[in-house]
């Protein structure tokens, strides 16, 4: 995996969140908050869990310490959620600029939520996030159908056949 290919990766992970997000910029509070038993009780929870976990993985890359997940109840509408999301993009693309091959392949020591420490290369653990993120948009896609509303297709397919 080098640099390009992960800039393209993280591109296409852009892509695919700013279309879910742009799929329940329209939903009433009421159903962006509503509790509909998934893995996170709902379509906002899921998502500040996606924006969470990236921005943990971040501060992690960068050597901060001690970070956690967010807390959905600090994003009680989509638009305190979208406005986090787009400082959190700007974060993103800034450190992607600044990796370099060599970084790609360094190992990165970091503690879990639970305190357990782990040390993988910095690739694999920006792949994992990707991968974690996919995840649970497809969470959200679900939810939206539960809801009667028609969900973005997120498929890197699409992403690669010109709808970015």
């Amino acid at each position: 995996m080098n640099k390009s290919h992960m800039i393209e990766l993280y591109s296409y992970n852009a892509w695919a969140n700013k279309k879910l997000l742009d799929a329940v910029k329209n939903l009433e509070n009421e159903e962006f908050t509503r509790d509909l038993s998934s893995s996170f009780r709902s379509i906002r929870d899921t998502m500040v869990h996606i924006l969470g976990a990236e921005e943990l993985w971040l501060s992690r890359w960068t050597g901060e310490q001690g970070r956690t997940l967010l807390n959905p109840d600090d994003f009680p509408t989509y638009t305190t959620l979208a406005d986090r999301w787009g400082d959190f993009r700007n974060q993103i693309d800034r450190f992607l600029v600044s990796l370099t091959e060599k970084d790609l392949l360094e190992e990165i020591n970091y503690k879990n939520l639970s305190g357990i420490s782990y040390s993988l290369e910095l690739w694999k653990q920006m792949l994992h996030v990707n991968n974690h993120s996919t995840s649970h948009r497809g969470q959200v896609v679900t939810m939206l159908r539960q809801l009667k509303k028609q969900p973005p297709s997120l498929d890197l397919i699409y992403y690669y056949l010109g709808e970015r």
